[in-house]
């Protein structure tokens, strides 16, 4: 037995190939995607998109049925898939409500700091980390949510979920 191993196998670096891992990087993209988008449905009146469709006042059980029917579209998801990936995404615009909230007022009090005749750098600091801490926090309660996501979905589904997501991405773009 040889400890070589051939080229369609190895990269050019030495590492061995992982022809899975460009898919599962691809559903990733798609699934951040997604979250994105529960994030602009967690912003709620004139947040992304205003007071239109689903961004308006609707509640989020049937904004989150909305997007997860149009979302799952062309994956074959399952009736019941639809309806738990709705209450995940539900569930996720409920958490995330407080700290949209809580990013607004940061906003407002670094405005407020701003528009002082002095600058009080320390309070600007202390606002500053407010806001990481937020993004932080929103950050790891959406890539839950992916995950929560991910898991009720086949291999399969997730990735077709993520190659329509990379075709409206490229639509965007073009």
């Amino acid at each position: 037995m040889s400890d070589q191993t051939t080229p369609e196998t190895t990269s050019s670096s030495g590492k061995p190939r992982r022809p899975w891992r460009r898919g599962m990087i691809a559903t990733l993209v798609g699934l951040v995607a997604a979250g994105a988008a529960a994030t602009a449905c967690a912003h709620g009146p004139g947040g992304w998109g205003g007071s239109r469709g689903w961004h308006g006042d609707a509640d989020p059980e049937r904004r989150a049925e909305s997007m997860a029917k149009r979302w799952l579209r062309g994956v074959d998801a399952t009736e019941a898939q639809q309806k738990k990936v709705a209450e995940i995404m539900a569930a996720t615009m409920k958490d995330l409500r407080p700290l949209r909230e809580q990013q607004r007022a940061a906003r407002t009090e670094v405005v407020a700091i701003l528009s002082k005749p002095q600058i009080d750098r320390s309070a600007l600091e202390a606002a500053r980390a407010q806001g990481v801490k937020l993004a932080e926090d929103f950050s790891r309660r959406i890539t839950q949510s992916l995950a929560d996501v991910a898991e009720v979905l086949t291999p399969e589904q997730r990735v077709k979920l993520a190659e329509r997501f990379d075709r409206r991405r490229g639509e965007r773009r073009g």
